[in-house]
């Protein structure tokens, strides 16, 4: 189990855009779960790579990628990035956190 008790938990990762400083970091970790839009704010997208651009939008993290989303959160210089508990909504990482 990892350190920080999410081996076997299903997560859930936001960004608040208005916090996003558009440096990049989240696409850099994880570009299969952060993405560029054309306003150069960093957005979440789905398994099947559709980007979600609508506040709050939610999408679940790969299990593969746990670590590499947490750590975008925990770097991420805006703030702006939450990784939650998919069952009951706990933050794991994240400015809140």
């Amino acid at each position: 189990m990892a350190e920080d008790g999410t081996d076997s938990e299903v997560l859930e990762v936001w960004i608040d855009q208005q916090l996003c400083t558009g440096d990049g970091l989240c696409v850099q970790y994880a570009p299969e779960v952060f993405e560029f839009d054309v306003d150069g704010l960093a957005y979440v997208k789905d398994a099947a790579g559709e980007l979600k651009q609508s506040d709050g939008a939610r999408v679940g993290v790969p299990a593969n990628l746990r670590l590499d989303v947490i750590d975008s959160a925990k770097d991420c210089p805006g703030n702006c990035i939450h990784v939650a508990r998919a069952a009951d909504g706990v933050l794991v990482a994240g400015p809140d956190a």
